[in-house]
């Protein structure tokens, strides 16, 4: 091919060699400008590489001879802002809880940091819009297992519920009803659950049911049904249902009972005080609030 190579006579360039249908290509070199742009780009790289934090390492990466951390622009500035903050924060600790709706800075300030501290915390389990799922409690509603006024909602993220390293955690168990009534009983209490709630159900099954549910349930959800938040029992006439409200789903739950589990935010470190106060009066304002 390198024997093929010519001048054209028209443009006097010198061509590649590679000729189609008579068309010869022309081996144009590149403009100056662009060559000296490419090798300026080269040397600034070389000179950034040094310069600044580039190749990576097995645990970090060359630190620059400048030393610049965006790492450490970050941390100052949360530093900053916390330092702005501070009179604020030093203020929501003072007021106690219930009295914060009552100043419109505090509150102001509380929502709007709460709303951040929930997006990063909690919206992996209730959900971005806090309307849980399965499992998880909608926060929306006025459905509340351990009480919903703001001081009981920071108490239940400050210690968690059933999180046995915290010594305050809220704490309930269900009893597993599998191990304790027969099936056919199972099936009556899960009739007459379902119609303490007006759900469709077997009147004939549900009328020994009541016998069975103010014998073994009553203690916990109340004779009326209605819950007790003390222990965290839940209310089974409202229709609203953490796992299902279905006679599968209730005859699952009362067969083998239900153990959810939520970190003490406090215990495990994730949130100050300050931020479980923001996240709590946050959640206590997005309707479901006691």
């Amino acid at each position: 091919m390198a024997d093929n190579r010519e001048v054209d006579a028209t443009t006097n360039t010198e061509t590649t060699g590679h000729e189609w249908d008579g068309i010869k290509e022309l081996d144009t070199p590149m403009p100056r400008w662009w060559l000296w742009t490419f090798y300026a780009t080269i040397v600034w790289g070389v000179i950034y590489t040094i310069l600044m934090p580039a190749w990576p390492l097995i645990n970090s990466a060359t630190p620059g001879l400048l030393g610049y951390s965006t790492r450490q622009d970050a941390e100052r500035e949360l530093v900053e802002h916390a330092e702005v903050n501070a009179p604020l924060d030093a203020a929501l600790m003072e007021q106690a809880i219930s009295k914060i709706a009552e100043d419109p800075e505090l509150l102001s300030y509380a929502t709007a940091g709460g709303a951040a501290v929930f997006k990063a915390h909690c919206s992996q389990c209730h959900g971005a819009g806090a309307a849980g799922g399965v499992g998880y409690p909608n926060l929306l509603d006025d459905d509340w297992l351990w009480g919903g006024t703001a001081a009981d909602i920071e108490q239940t993220i400050t210690h968690g519920i059933r999180y046995e390293d915290d010594g305050d955690t809220r704490y309930s168990e269900m009893p597993a009803f599998g191990d304790i009534l027969a099936d056919e009983e199972i099936s009556q209490l899960v009739n007459y659950v379902r119609s303490m709630s007006g759900l469709d159900h077997d009147g004939e099954l549900a009328a020994p049911g009541e016998t069975l549910f103010v014998d073994n349930c009553a203690s916990c959800h109340g004779e009326d049904g209605k819950g007790l938040n003390e222990f965290g029992a839940p209310n089974l006439t409202d229709s609203i249902w953490l796992y299902g409200g279905d006679p599968e789903t209730l005859e699952e739950t009362i067969r083998y009972s239900r153990y959810g589990i939520m970190p003490s935010f406090s215990y495990t470190g994730q949130l100050d005080e300050s931020d479980i106060r923001k996240v709590s009066i946050y959640v206590h304002t997005l309707g479901g609030g006691q």
